[in-house]
């Protein structure tokens, strides 16, 4: 069937995220980079709890979310995570989960970077086929947020983040809530994502052509290798080289 659209990833595929590059935290004698930081500082205004004592509440807050949620192929909005862990740490201020949540997406946003070539590149596609994302993301207004600044919001015709959908990749339903907004079937599209669960397997599963992207893969040859699900239709290092491969596929 002759490609009608193409759909995104977000994260590390239109825009990278440098988790590694967040300050860095020590608890119990390890080091690593985490927005911690900030949250306890945040938390500071209603909790005299050292940051040991804050870091082992919320994560054993989150392994409770994450248990319903991520278990289930659930989105926990990042807002939900910050109310459950307040109420669970005796925090009370109804400002709280909001200023928690500012302040983790805050670091976050911090460490997010756009790469100048990709706003001509989809300016260059919108030319001839609609453009679509489907983001794994707890926080819509950030990710939105990071479109508009990259120069990419204007060029997509459909957006599907899971934060708003509720269901996050590679569960299916995420795929057809933008297939839906752009009224094609999944043998129509193509989606191009950087995950070979989330983003291949996903997509492949519904039918629809897959273009894995590795520029931020260290060992994609190994990671490719031990992948028990669908093979990528296509595999790229950046973006630049897709256009020569849509053009086969039109």
């Amino acid at each position: 069937m002759a490609l009608r659209a193409i759909l995104f990833d977000l994260f590390d595929t239109l825009v990278d995220l440098h988790m590694d590059a967040l300050p860095e935290v020590e608890i119990a004698g390890r080091r690593f980079p985490s927005t911690l930081g900030a949250l306890h500082r945040t938390a500071a205004a209603w909790s005299d709890a050292t940051l040991e004592e804050f870091a082992a509440a919320l994560r054993k807050s989150d392994a409770e979310l994450h248990a319903r949620h991520w278990n289930a192929g659930r989105e926990l909005p990042t807002l939900l995570r910050f109310e459950v862990f307040c109420r669970g740490f005796g925090i009370a201020a109804p400002e709280a989960p909001e200023l928690l949540t500012r302040a983790h997406m805050g670091g976050l946003r911090s460490q997010m970077r756009a790469l100048p070539h990709h706003a001509r590149l989809l300016e260059r596609l919108r030319a001839r086929w609609p453009l679509g994302l489907v983001s794994n993301f707890s926080h819509s207004p950030t990710a939105l947020e990071v479109l508009r600044d990259a120069g990419l919001e204007r060029q997509l015709d459909a957006i599907a983040i899971s934060d708003r959908v509720g269901i996050r990749k590679p569960r299916p339903e995420i795929f057809r809530d933008a297939l839906a907004q752009l009224g094609l079937a999944p043998e129509e599209a193509v989606h191009v994502g950087d995950d070979l669960v989330a983003d291949v397997a996903g997509a492949a599963e519904l039918g629809m052509r897959t273009v894995w992207i590795t520029r931020r893969k260290p060992e994609p040859d190994a990671l490719l290798a031990a992948h028990a699900g669908a093979r990528p239709s296509h595999r790229i290092a950046d973006l630049a080289e897709l256009p020569a491969w849509l053009e086969r596929q039109a």
